[in-house]
This record gives C-alpha cells, structure tokens and sequence, in this order.
C-alpha cells in the first residue's frame, strides 16, 4: 500500500472525498507553518500577496511581522482565479489493483485542491474524460457546487472502466472551447497513450497550445506509480501483463527488457519535460508513493504566481 500522510487512507473505501479531503489539506496547511513556505497560506482564506499598486491601508501589518511578507485584505467579493481541474478516466488510471490507483489519487487531491479554493472564494470547476468528455462542469465558488463535484467524483471511484482508451489531445481542444474566461487548468493523467510516439507528443503539445493561445495556465500532474511502471521493478520470473485499455496481453520476463523500457521511458521523460519547459506548462512527475503534499506545494506555487 501506499505509504502517504498520516496513512489515513491506507483502509478507506473514499465512501467520504470530503472528510478525506479535509485531512490531507488540514495536514498540509500544518506542514507549511514548519516549511520555507511558511506565510503563503497563514490566513489564505481573508487575504492574498501584495501587488505593486496596491493600497497600504489594506496591508495586515500584524501578518507581516508573523511572516515577513506582505499581505493584503481580501473582500468578499474578489475571485482571483478560475481553475479547471481535468482528470483521465481511462483504464489504466485504475492501476495499481491493490492500494490506492491513480484515479482514486486524482480525485482526492483534486478534492484537496477544491478545498483551498473554496476557502479562498475562487471559482472551481472538473471535468473527466477518457475517449470522450464523460463529465463537465462550469467554474463556480458555491458550497452546492463542491458537492456535487465530490459526489461525482465518489461515484466515479466506484466504476472501475474496462478497456477505456484514452484521447488526451482531442478532448484538450474540446475542454479549451468550453472554458471562456482565463482559468488555471490542471490536468492529471498517466499520459498513456499515444504520446510515447513523436506524432503523439506533437498532437497532445498542439492541444496544450491551444489551452495557452485562449490565455489559460497550465499545470500538468503526471500521475505514476514509481516501482513498477517507471522503475520497472519487478521479481526475475515470467510474469503476465494485460494492457488495461486495450486488453492486449503479453508473457514476458521482466529483467529481460528492462534495459529497453528504462531507456524508452527516461527518454520520453526528458522530451516531455523539454517540450513543457518551451511552452512554459507547468510539469509535476506525482507518483503515488511521494503521497499529496508535493501536488498541492506544487499547485499553491503555480498559483501564486498568477494572483
């Protein structure tokens, strides 16, 4: 099982996303008062960063002396940020079979991520997707608009798809057209598809383009499970592997291949990052080992840096 803050999930059934969700941003907001990142989210819920041009008057002096940085007064009815969080619904997001999967991962720290929001009376929105758009919702701020989100989403956990393919690019283009106000859009997927091949890359790039022309940020969590499907680490025996969203299967001995696949997949890796880097997307590697805090540091910098 996966080893993740607090192991307060190792034996959960995610029959509560909210409860859970609220643990993992609790001990999050906890950890930062002990790390560099002390005084982002001190009091996030009433106040945001100091903006050049700003007004002194509004300035919490009493935060300042905790923190060492400038913070203003937030009002009631400022939204400073859209955000649209995108999951992959596809077979393989399922993986592993024992523990928590990839999907079940997605949706709480998805969960987490509509919690900071919600406090900070910014405008939140999900949508899932495999071969098609299976769910899509608009940007809203509302505590009805949170559950129904976590509702889908326990829903969905449950539905375990058999052989669902995937079309990151083309439901990118659809989602772009959907989305009229800029927004932080946040995608976590395995990236399984046909992105291993250069065409590929080139369409899901094509796609995050177009997310970037409409005005939009982009963070993408690259959601793995680090032993087995980027370490290749498996016993010296014949093993059976059955591709999740094909249903093809194949009988090999793992150490035979491991040379290859490792310099396959480092060399995907380094293009993905490369081409990330060039159009200035936002790339977090989240194996499930490293448990939530990593996306959410990674999702509380992004963000403010757009505020």
């Amino acid at each position: 099982m996966v080893e993740t803050e607090g192991n307060i999930w190792e034996q959960t059934d995610f029959e509560n996303l909210e409860w859970l969700a609220q643990q993992v941003v609790e001990g999050f907001i906890t950890g930062l008062h002990k790390s560099p990142f002390h005084g982002f989210s001190v009091e996030f819920a009433e106040h945001r960063l100091y903006n050049k041009g700003d007004s002194v008057k509004n300035i919490d002096w009493k935060l300042f002396a905790r923190s060492d940085k400038l913070f203003v007064k937030r009002f009631e009815e400022e939204t400073n940020l859209r955000c649209q969080i995108l999951i992959d619904r596809s077979s393989s997001m399922f993986y592993p079979e024992k523990g928590i999967n990839k999907f079940q991962f997605s949706a709480l720290a998805a969960a987490a991520l509509i919690q900071l929001l919600k406090k900070q009376r910014d405008a939140f929105g999900i949508t899932l997707f495999a071969e098609d758009i299976q769910l899509h919702t608009p940007t809203k701020s509302t505590l009805a608009h949170q559950k129904f989100i976590l509702n889908e989403l326990e829903k969905e956990i449950k539905r375990k798809p058999i052989h669902q393919k995937t079309n990151i690019s083309e439901n990118l283009h659809l989602i772009t057209e959907q989305i009229h106000k800029r927004s932080l859009v946040v995608l976590f997927s395995d990236l399984l598809e046909n992105t291993y091949s250069e065409k590929g890359l080139d369409e899901l790039f094509a796609a995050l383009q177009h997310l970037k022309f409409n005005k939009h940020e982009v963070i993408i969590f690259n959601v793995n499970e680090k032993k087995h499907e980027l370490d290749f680490d498996f016993e010296n025996r014949p093993y059976h592997f059955v591709d999740a969203e094909s249903g093809e299967d194949i009988k090999i001995r793992p150490h035979d291949l491991k040379a290859i696949y490792l310099d396959k997949m480092n060399a995907f890796q380094k293009e993905f990052e490369l081409k990330c880097a060039q159009f200035k997307i936002e790339l977090v590697h989240a194996h499930l080992e490293d448990g939530f805090y990593p996306v959410l540091n990674a999702w509380l910098v992004k963000k403010n840096k757009m505020i």
